[in-house]
């Protein structure tokens, strides 16, 4: 997941986050998780170091701790000892420098990685070739000042100084040396040995201690130094890449492997049992086990901060589990909350792994929550990639829907890096092989419970199936279109009582379901076995497995070879000397009717109609620090066409809580010129207008007061006044203003009326068409009641409440609050000096969720639940919170629901 969003949050408007990635510092005798950030501004560039708590997704995720600037002082080598393995897949340990001061960072395994470091390179390279032009960083003063003045954040790097050594770039780069590729960690017996996180001494055993399973394969670039000192890829290259790939029957052949996939939803439990009868059930080891798991943990900390020690006991208990005849590597785990994939491989398979990379999506509430998602890893096995899904859907028998919903939104949203950046990441789709596990939560609709388990005691799986709602949703191409799955043939695998093979006998009596499910998409692929395992009864789940034998493509080293040479060959008699040319589709581009967090896409179609390839790439326009307007990307927005060859550019505009503020009033409007830039080519303008419908979402609680009809019924130069006009100042207009804004009376009302008895509220994800409906109502007029479920007004109003400009307590007011948050007396004083239609707004919200309490027993909200989701929506930072305040604005509100 692209964390520089979140940083971009950070910065001031005229600075641009090119590039982020976490990373774990060295403290003395023990190590921290940061994210970096290269930031950009006026051509000077600096390194922003960041505390985080969780999986950075906002501005309040994270929080600045320093800032390294790039300059001749700086310098960042890779640490590597002669007697270290250059293993496939670790991480990578480099040392930071400024001046006498160093910090020591590891790096995880991927293309992320490669890729902040392709670019502080290639910044530190722009410092080098003008070394008469001596950076300033006058622009970074604001965040130093801020740094300090926070005593309780601790300095990573000491501060700061004069520059004192020049470093030569060149002697440092070759230092570098590439131990990247596709393992994390080695198993070299059936137990896993964790890295420690608390002695660095462990730390270095450990490494010594591992066996010589995993080298660089041919597939992967072992020289670091080379990957960083190119600003991109030549064109020769991605020629060469191109016509190997439309060659590849010429010097592959298919060779079968077998392939272990395993879901297993643990309910929030701890390891209780060996989970050999799952793992171990098959009569000869596999070569390879994807293993996915669901609510791995249920506590709030894991739910709001992704912190569990779950991951730990889980991994051990499947590390002691795996099939006894064979040694296995592991490859990788990822993990988003309870979502977790682990990978491991045979260990005379090891070394054919490489190009690995994960990603993870949350599709909880707001689309942020990582309650409900999916965690993914792809890499590449000889000469066939490969992806694997683990995903957790929506729950709940009525919401096959939303179920769609989340299928839909992590295959666009779920992407992985190449370790090309010119080329666009890979989408799921984009592998020869896709492997889809995990708790889709579909289940058996139109059926009793007494009919459904009937059924199961007769083995009469095959009526039972034809009710199964993923079926159903396939039959109807509605999801998974291309993908297939075994019969089933095994009761279902949900729900039962912990500890047992008896169905759930609580007072909601679940209608057993197979909720466990395992998919596939590609060719070569002959599923072995399909199975649940009765044994296994830590959960109220069962887990199931799947053994695939999948023929992976190989490389003939002799035919490998042959075809390499004749392409070369056929590449040297191109003439150097064409000019690439591009033809374009069409120049001028109109969005019509835009809507606030609403996808509208446009295709821009690409055709190669020169002599030569052509590498292409949208450019900043002078004095812009990015390439567009922040609503509008081109995706890609770089690549490499062949001769003859075309692409498809997706131009998407998506305006958010960041963009609507100076849209709805005018200030803004949907109007840019893309530069779309060929290498050793012409340039090429492109226009994009169109026009933006005013929102609701996005305009001021003060704006909202003052209009008596509907946002899209005001006149623009009204809204523009309003926008302009102080919260205090209620002198210029003649009408009365609302007490709070007639929208959100709306949802909450709605929710007063119809939802204080509903399950989940506020933390189950709504459908985005039902809030789009939601949306419209709310925008052009005024219904006697809103569209969609409970649960989509409910997210309506969360979203709401995100987009204001101004949050509900100002931001004036936000140190304030802080200060007196340990006393009632003194936050109530506060929100008694609020301006009249902010204090409106916040007695209002208090006053509905202090009824939602009422009734937890049906419900089952409760002030901490509340507290944890509101707060941050309420009282906002102006400007970054560190770690020790994040609590403190949920201290204050709280004194409000008790």
């Amino acid at each position: 997941m692209d964390q520089s969003v979140a940083i971009q949050e950070t910065l001031a408007k005229e600075e641009n986050c090119i590039v982020a990635a976490q990373c774990e510092i060295l403290l003395e005798d023990f190590s921290e998780s940061r994210l970096l950030g290269l930031v950009e501004c006026s051509k000077e560039h600096a390194i922003f170091i960041y505390s985080h708590r969780r999986m950075a997704i906002t501005a309040d995720d994270v929080s600045l701790e320093d800032i390294v600037p790039i300059s001749l002082d700086f310098a960042v080598v890779e640490v590597s000892s002669a007697e270290q393995l250059v293993v496939v897949g670790a991480d990578t340990r480099v040392r930071m420098s400024y001046k006498d001061e160093e910090l020591e960072l590891t790096l995880p395994f991927g293309s992320q990685s490669r890729l902040f470091l392709c670019e502080v390179n290639k910044a530190w390279s722009d410092v080098c070739r003008s070394p008469a032009q001596v950076p300033k960083f006058e622009w970074i003063n604001k965040y130093k000042k801020a740094i300090k003045s926070q005593e309780s954040v601790k300095q990573v790097i000491a501060p700061l100084e004069e520059f004192s050594n020049k470093v030569n770039q060149h002697q440092e780069m070759e230092k570098v040396s590439d131990k990247k590729g596709s393992l994390e960690k080695v198993k070299t017996s059936n137990s896993v040995t964790q890295k420690p996180k608390g002695n660095s001494s462990q730390e270095n055993q450990s490494r010594e201690e591992r066996d010589d399973l995993v080298r660089s394969s041919s597939h992967t670039t072992s020289n670091k130094a080379q990957i960083l000192a190119m600003p991109q890829f030549g064109l020769r290259d991605n020629l060469i890449k191109c016509e190997l790939l439309k060659n590849e029957d010429l010097y592959t052949y298919l060779e079968n492997f077998s392939f272990f996939l395993g879901t297993y939803n643990v309910n929030g439990q701890t390891p209780k049992e060996s989970l050999r009868p799952w793992l171990s059930c098959t009569l000869k080891p596999p070569d390879i086990y994807c293993l996915g798991f669901q609510e791995l943990d249920l506590s709030k900390e894991a739910f709001f901060f992704n912190d569990t020690p779950k991951e730990l006991e889980w991994t051990k208990a499947v590390s002691d589990a795996l099939h006894a005849e064979a040694q296995y590597a592991l490859v990788k785990l990822v993990r988003l909350v309870g979502i977790m994939l682990i990978f491991y491989v045979k260990k005379e398979h090891a070394e054919f792994i490489s190009d690995v990379e994960t990603d993870y999506v949350g599709t909880g509430i707001m689309g942020r929550m990582g309650n409900k998602g999916a965690v993914a890893i792809r890499f590449r096995f000889h000469n066939s990639d490969i992806c694997v899904v683990n995903s957790h859907l929506a729950a709940h028998v009525e919401e096959y829907e939303r179920r769609n919903q989340d299928f839909k939104d992590i295959c666009s949203r779920l992407q992985f890096r190449q370790l090309d950046p010119t080329q666009p990441p890979l989408t799921i789709m984009k592998h020869d092989v896709v492997l889809w596990i995990g708790d889709l939560n579909y289940r058996i609709s139109d059926l009793d419970v007494d009919k459904v388990k009937d059924l199961i005691t007769k083995n009469d799986f095959e009526t039972l199936h034809s009710y199964d709602q993923l079926k159903r949703q396939i039959d109807e191409e509605a999801v998974f279109v291309g993908f297939e799955e075994g019969e089933i043939d095994f009761q279902p695998t949900y729900k039962y009582d912990t500890g047992s093979d008896k169905w759930d006998t609580s007072e909601k009596c679940r209608i057993p379901a197979w909720c466990d499910r395992i998919l596939w998409k590609g060719k070569n692929i002959q599923q072995e076995h399909y199975q649940s395992h009765m044994a296994v009864r830590t959960s109220d789940h069962k887990p199931v497995s799947s053994l695939f034998i999948i023929g992976i493509k190989r490389v003939n080293g002799e035919a490998y070879k042959k075809t390499f040479e004749e392409i070369v060959r056929n590449i040297d008699k191109m003439e150097n000397e064409c000019i690439p040319s591009l033809s374009l589709s069409k120049r001028e581009f109109h969005f019509k009717d835009v809507k606030y967090m609403q996808h509208q896409a446009e295709a821009l179609s690409l055709f190669n109609d020169g002599q030569v390839p052509c590498q292409f790439e949208f450019i900043q326009k002078p004095n812009e620090s990015t390439y567009s307007k922040p609503w509008l990307t081109a995706n890609p927005s770089k690549g490499f066409i062949p001769q003859g060859g075309s692409m498809v550019i997706e131009l998407e505009v998506f305006v958010n809580r960041s963009t609507a503020p100076d849209l709805n009033c005018g200030k803004q409007e949907i109007e840019d010129i893309l530069v779309l830039h060929l290498e050793r080519g012409k340039d090429y303008f492109i226009s994009v207008t169109g026009n933006y419908l005013p929102s609701c979402f996005g305009t001021s609680i003060y704006s909202l007061c003052h209009m008596r009809e509907p946002v899209q019924d005001m006149p623009i130069q009204t809204l523009l006044k309003l926008a302009e006009m102080s919260p205090n100042d209620d002198s210029s207009t003649a009408e009365k203003p609302l007490d709070i804004p007639k929208e959100l009376w709306m949802m909450v009302d709605h929710l007063f009326r119809n939802a204080v008895n509903q399950e989940d509220l506020f933390q189950q994800p709504g459908l985005r068409t039902e809030f789009e409906e939601i949306r419209d109502c709310l925008d052009s007029g005024m219904p006697d009641s809103l569209p969609g479920s409970n649960h989509s007004v409910a997210e309506a109003l969360l979203l709401f409440l995100d987009a204001l400009p101004e949050p509900v307590i100002p931001f004036s007011f936000y140190q304030q609050c802080l200060e007196c948050c340990s006393s009632g007396a003194q936050c109530e004083k506060i929100v008694s000096m609020l301006p009249q239609c902010h204090k409106n707004v916040f007695s209002y919200l208090a006053a509905f969720l202090r009824e939602l309490l009422k009734n937890s027993a049906s419900n089952g909200l409760d002030i901490s639940i509340l507290v944890t989701i509101f707060a941050s929506l309420l009282l906002k930072s102006p400007k970054k919170q560190d770690l020790a305040e994040k609590t403190k604005p949920q201290e204050f509100f709280q004194h409000f629901l008790n």
